[in-house]
């Protein structure tokens, strides 16, 4: 610990007093030794802290565990009975993992994680995590993804798995789709997994966000989250993505002690060591420490205590503080012998407290990982820490590949082997003393047996005993509401119906207004949560600031600078917006909590999550897809969507391509609406889709939604019938062609901010050209591609029935002339559509390239989307068609001003 000299600022009241105290503890480190003076100074910290002497805390602690054998609780369970389960199911994951790869070669698996972890599973399974009989929600238990044939094999073990179930481990095609998924995927196992974790950093930040959500429900009295905690397994490699540490500050800063992150600190990477010159536990202790957290540390066995308490020099300590991860890696894999001469061999005292011991006793000193009594210890101080503000971490010292065998245990290679011999398999058995319940000819490395449990065996009954004590099994995962919701009554949108009566607004402020209307509905306005990372008086949301609050668990201390206006930033206890400050990654977090919230919680929540376009699928793009995974439910809004709305900010803020992404991901409904009825029919039809409005398709998928910082008139909602529907299908007839004698018909379609150059390209195109072209808005591309596809594929497949046509195809059968769509997305985004229209001139318009920093009518012009690119395009088209010569379209590029020696935008 340093305190960069700061102590020679401050005034010294007894400097006689202040030399005897360093003369003592000169005289201590020259008589008794450096050990000695850290243990003293140790202690007078411990006094001072016990007398409330403010002093700054240490950021790390010796490496010996952080409960004391005479601290340790009493064990409550049978450690010989929880010992057998434990290595029946460290059998069945290897089995299950060994017979999918012998059956179907390169299918994959993990066998040495769980190896690693089994304890750190077994004795939360059976003292610690809550499940979610008789209606409760139970503990959010997320599962390092690479431990899932454990999760699985104790299952099996429960009852809940059958053996024809582990025998489709990884193959998830056959037996109508029931096979085990690789990791924890809730979309692939929606009755079993709740958080997919296996897309490393993402399960321990969503875990923390899930345990800040569980205190929002609580503080705005929505749902008592105080009996549930949340336990997030992790691994010390994976504590090198950013995600996987760049919020813990914000659960101390949120006081989150009902969340616990469980490190598995093997030691190792997937191909190494992860510190293989440090100590990575020193190092995440520091960290974890230093941002506010309890932290447990578990490094040593029991065995290892006999040896510390014959340290009267500090030599074993010393020792155990000055070796690095790489050597206790190598003591992992050799014989006793070296650790002897390697370890205790270079002193004599350290030689002498291991002289009783044999070479194989000293390598089976326990890591503490692998220490039931030690790891109770750390989970119930972990529990008991409930009430003190502040979240925990252990930090458990484990092996990977423990129990596994020599070829197995600490090797670098150990993560990517999937096969074990018979040999290897038979040594793995005497290990766990499985030679009753597996005899040798029982032992086929391509078909190795289960090992099962009777209903009326010891074992059986005492999982069974564990689990009812708990509240139900774990992982489970349901869908049973606990706190039902209404849909929102039809005059919330009334609003967004009636248009802006001539005033100019933008998309966004449609929205807000929306929102706002929604969060006073009486049937769903407290289940809203407007989630911003740092932008709201971008947006124009700050309206809602003093309405409903901005959330902060411990209310607002200070009167804000700006607390005389009526827009002032206001922060309570049970405020409903979620503001997160900048992070994208943590918001997303908080829309996959609430998005969620309808299963983990049982209590549905309409999550908005509204944010730069820009700073959406391009930045958290693995986190959509985790929200697609774990079926969320809720609305992204991209906010200052498109390339060329946003003046003046230039290509790190204009967004392109977000609908581009959008389309990759099979749970999103992406849409790009121009006016503000389109978003109220589309949030509307959204609502009742994923919270019970009747509707048939899919209802585990959400929503993105492109807001524009344009301003212009909105329309009122066309009073046609069907047309609610329409939008959300994806593409309306807007507007009739003009009348003209004698004109030539054509077909424009936009989406979003492209409106405006399209409808002034149709009077241009009228008076100048004698072209009547139709006005179609394209809502959304994508939903227009899939039910195409959906249609192709049916005809592929069902080649005698009655053939389909794709919506997009019909709707614009009788559309005339060449068909122009134009977008203020890449072209990529129209051309989604132009396979379902065979024989047609389709001549898409789009912002190709990287963006600029100019004003609207600049950029328009430089990416050739504005009125005049938008005329050519069209004449253009009818040009191909044989409708009209050449000359018409130079004529049209002369009018225009258009340079047709210009550099593409895309290449510049």
């Amino acid at each position: 610990m340093i305190f960069d000299g700061h102590v020679h600022q401050l005034p010294d009241i007894d400097p006689v007093e202040t030399e005897e105290w360093l003369d003592s503890l000169d005289a201590v480190v020259d008589v008794h030794g450096k050990n000695r003076a850290r243990y003293l100074l140790s202690r007078l910290m411990e006094r001072a802290r016990a007398s409330q002497v403010s002093f700054p805390a240490t950021v790390s602690t010796p490496y010996v565990n952080t409960i004391p054998r005479d601290e340790e609780p009493w064990f409550p369970g049978d450690e010989h009975i929880e010992r057998r389960i434990r290595a029946f199911i460290r059998w069945n994951a290897a089995a299950m993992v060994v017979k999918a790869n012998k059956a179907a070669d390169g299918i994959g698996g993990h066998l040495s994680t769980f190896a690693s972890s089994a304890a750190l599973y077994e004795i939360g399974f059976n003292h610690f995590f809550r499940g979610k009989d008789d209606g409760t929600p139970g503990d959010h238990v997320y599962f390092q993804g690479h431990a899932a044939p454990g999760v699985y094999a104790r299952a099996f073990l429960e009852g809940r798995l059958t053996e024809d179930d582990l025998d489709h481990f990884r193959r998830e095609l056959g037996r109508d789709g029931r096979g085990l998924s690789s990791y924890p995927h809730p979309r692939l196992m929606p009755d079993f997994w709740e958080f997919p974790t296996v897309s490393m950093g993402l399960g321990s930040l969503t875990a923390l966000y899930q345990a800040r959500y569980n205190r929002y429900l609580q503080n705005r009295e929505i749902d008592d989250t105080s009996g549930s905690r949340v336990w997030a397994f992790l691994g010390d490699g994976e504590c090198d993505e950013p995600e996987t540490l760049g919020a813990i500050s914000l659960a101390s800063r949120e006081q989150l002690d009902n969340l616990v992150f469980v490190v598995n600190c093997n030691l190792q990477r997937l191909d190494g060591p992860v510190r293989g010159n440090g100590k990575v536990i020193q190092e995440l202790e520091a960290t974890f420490r230093g941002a506010g957290w309890n932290v447990i540390k578990v490094v040593w066995g029991s065995k290892w205590d006999d040896l510390l308490a014959q340290d009267k020099d500090g030599v074993l300590l010393n020792k155990m503080n000055t070796t690095v991860d790489g050597e206790f890696q190598r003591y992992a894999t050799e014989p006793g012998g070296y650790a002897r001469d390697h370890f205790f061999g270079p002193d004599d005292r350290l030689r002498q407290m291991v002289s009783h011991l044999t070479d194989d006793d000293i390598r089976n000193l326990p890591r503490g990982g692998h220490d039931y009594r030690k790891l109770y210890a750390a989970y119930k101080a972990a529990s008991d820490n409930l009430g003190s503000g502040r979240p925990t971490v252990i930090l458990a010292k484990t092996v990977k590949g423990w129990t596994l065998g020599e070829g197995f245990e600490g090797r670098n290679s150990t993560h990517q082997i999937k096969k074990m011999t018979k040999k290897q398999m038979l040594e793995m058995r005497d290990r766990l003393h499985l030679q009753d319940e597996i005899p040798e000819d029982q032992v086929d490395d391509k078909n190795p047996p289960y090992i099962k449990l009777g209903p009326d065996s010891i074992e059986y009954q005492y999982m069974m005993e564990r689990r009812r004590a708990l509240d139900g099994f774990v992982p489970q995962r349901t869908t049973r509401v606990r706190k039902p919701m209404s849909l929102p009554d039809p005059s919330a949108f009334k609003e967004m119906w009636a248009g802006s009566n001539g005033q100019e607004v933008s998309t966004t402020m449609g929205f807000t207004r929306l929102l706002r209307s929604l969060t006073r509905d009486e049937h769903v306005g407290e289940r809203i949560v407007p989630i911003i990372p740092d932008e709201a008086r971008t947006f124009g949301m700050d309206s809602l600031f003093r309405e409903i609050g901005i959330y902060a668990s411990q209310g607002q201390k200070y009167e804000p600078v700006d607390h005389d206006l009526l827009l002032s930033y206001a922060e309570s206890k049970d405020g409903q917006i979620l503001e997160e400050g900048i992070t994208e990654a943590g918001a997303m977090s908080s829309f996959i909590a609430a998005g969620t919230s309808y299963a983990t919680r049982g209590v549905p929540m309409i999550p908005f999550y509204t944010f730069y376009s820009m700073f959406g699928f391009q930045r958290v793009g693995d986190l959509i897809w985790q929200a697609a995974d774990m079926r969320t439910r809720g609305f992204l809004m991209g906010a200052t969507a498109g390339r060329t709305t946003l003046m003046g900010e230039g290509l790190q803020h204009q967004d392109g391509h977000s609908l581009v992404l959008a389309s990759t991901v099979p749970a999103v409904q992406a849409y790009d609406p121009a006016f503000a009825y389109e978003v109220g029919a589309i949030v509307d039809a959204g609502i009742k889709r994923m919270y019970g409005g009747g509707m048939p398709d899919e209802t585990d998928v959400f929503y993105y939604i492109t807001l524009y910082n344009e301003n212009y008139e909105m329309p009122e909602l066309p009073d046609r019938e069907g047309i609610a529907e329409a939008i959300v299908e994806g593409l309306y007839k807007w507007a009739d062609a003009p009348d003209g004698e004698g004109f030539k018909p054509a077909t424009i379609m936009f989406s979003g901010s492209a409106q405006g150059a399209a409808r002034e390209a149709v009077n241009e195109l009228a008076e100048h050209y004698g072209v009547g072209a139709e006005l179609w808005s394209a809502t959304s591309y994508k939903a227009l591609r899939e039910e195409g596809l959906s249609a192709e594929r049916h005809n592929r497949l069902h080649p005698s029935a009655e053939q389909r046509v794709p919506r997009i195809t019909q709707i614009l059968a009788d559309a005339q002339g060449p068909i122009t769509a134009v977008s203020d997305f890449m072209v990529s985004v129209p051309e989604q559509v132009l396979r379902f229209l065979p024989g047609r001139t389709f001549i898409p318009l789009g912002t190709d390239g990287m963006g600029r920093s100019d004003t609207r009518e600049a950029l328009r012009r430089h990416f050739e989307i504005d009125t005049g690119h938008v005329v050519v395009a069209v004449l253009s088209g009818l040009f191909r068609d044989g409708a009209v010569d050449a000359s018409v379209v130079d004529d049209a590029i002369r009018r225009y001003d258009i340079d047709p020696d210009a550099i593409d935008p895309f290449i510049i």
